[in-house]
């Protein structure tokens, strides 16, 4: 009987909720109207043909590198800010570093773009060989340099007191599998090369093991911003001679970066080298042509997104007129730049405003093309910078 007379009420109860909701009693429950609504792109079906075609007409793979390193942050970010749904999706891709990025963009299935360096080109075409390397490979733009982290115990108080000593490379493919190599190499310094991945190294730096790491990646990374100054670590400098002057710059690691490793108010010295995004040279008018060019239309047209936080600081350090020497520029990429140059040109009043308050800022000679190139891509970035700073207003 009182099992009766509680199914009774439930029902009741149900019927009642049913007329003026649960809400009135007290209790919440979700109804159409209320329901979290699924992403339109979960939804959608279609045959398995129609869906495979979709999902692959507009998408760009971009090899990344390490998952800790600064390059998988901008292959990521890329990711981000480019994502249009079905009209352009971006997969950045975990590698094995920079230097077998080129490699992958020359052979691996999937892999329309890459970040890369400089000297990793010019090692695949002068000691590599690969051929017509300059034709099958071009760049889309500069990004910022790469700087030489050599991590070591406290008693390693220079480059010259690694010789003969186990340093670590590692893992092959990196960026510091090869640039590393190339700078001891022009030191003279010979050393016991390891290629352990960047998390056993630094066990093995502690445990004595060896006697240095090396990583080539963009300042700063919580790799080593988070190593405690208690640790007994602390980066060797690495002086900059013209012996580096072909494809390296001069770079530096400070202790605002590094608080742990650097001490408070000074620098150390570094070797450092330009990034590359690298594409590979498709003819034109083919499907992978016409995918990347999306890709590079949506790159240039978004890119004061790419200025503002939360993305990573080192984009403000690129400078879209920037060349790289050695490599061609890809034809989308020098149109969309053209176009930039005429509606800077076309929109006179406030870049004759803009270019005067820049050039308040500067006293460089214009005497020659390309100290006039040089100036024009300086303004370049400026400008981004200024209107970035206005965005965020």
């Amino acid at each position: 009987m009182m099992h009766a007379k509680a199914m009774r009420g439930t029902l009741c109860l149900a019927i009642f909720s049913g007329m003026i909701g649960l809400g009135a009693l007290g209790v919440w429950a979700p109804t159409p109207a209320s329901a979290q609504a699924i992403p339109k792109s979960l939804e959608e079906g279609g045959t398995d043909e129609a869906l495979k075609t979709r999902k692959n007409t507009w998408t760009v793979g971009v090899a990344g590198g390490v998952m800790s390193g600064t390059n998988m942050i901008f292959a990521d970010e890329m990711a981000q800010v480019l994502d249009d749904g079905d009209n352009l999706r971006v997969l950045p891709m975990v590698t094995y570093g920079a230097a077998s990025n080129l490699e992958d963009l020359l052979y691996l299935r999937g892999v329309d773009v890459a970040i890369t360096q400089s000297d990793v080109f010019e090692y695949f075409r002068s000691q590599r060989k690969i051929n017509n390397l300059d034709g099958r490979i071009n760049y889309i733009l500069r990004l910022p340099i790469a700087e030489m982290h050599v991590l070591a115990k406290n008693d390693i108080k220079s480059i010259e007191d690694l010789r003969g000593k186990k340093v670590n490379f590692g893992p092959a493919g990196s960026a510091s599998s090869l640039t590393g190599s190339i700078v001891f190499q022009r030191y003279g310094i010979k050393v016991e090369p390891t290629l352990y991945d960047n998390a056993l190294a630094m066990q093995k730096l502690k445990s004595g093991e060896v006697a240095a790491l090396i990583r080539v990646v963009g300042k700063p990374i919580d790799f080593f911003a988070k190593i405690p100054a208690s640790a007994g670590l602390h980066f060797v400098p690495l002086p900059f001679s013209k012996a580096f002057a072909d494809y390296y710059t001069l770079g530096e690691l400070t202790s605002q970066e590094y608080p742990g490793l650097v001490p408070a108010g000074e620098t150390v010295d570094t070797i450092a080298v330009p990034s590359v995004l690298a594409v590979f040279n498709w003819p034109k008018n083919t499907d992978r042509y016409r995918r990347v060019q999306r890709f590079v239309e949506a790159l240039y047209t978004k890119w004061d997104q790419f200025l503002l936080a939360p993305r990573h600081p080192k984009w403000k350090e690129v400078n879209l007129a920037a060349t790289v020497p050695g490599w061609g520029r890809w034809a989308p990429a020098e149109e969309m730049l053209r176009k930039i140059r005429q509606d800077t040109v076309a929109d006179a009043p406030t870049a004759s405003g803009e270019f005067t308050a820049f050039l308040r800022t500067k006293t460089a000679a214009t005497d020659t093309a390309e100290q006039r190139e040089a100036l024009f891509r300086e303004f370049v970035q400026w400008q981004q910078r200024q209107r970035a700073r206005q965005g965020q207003r």
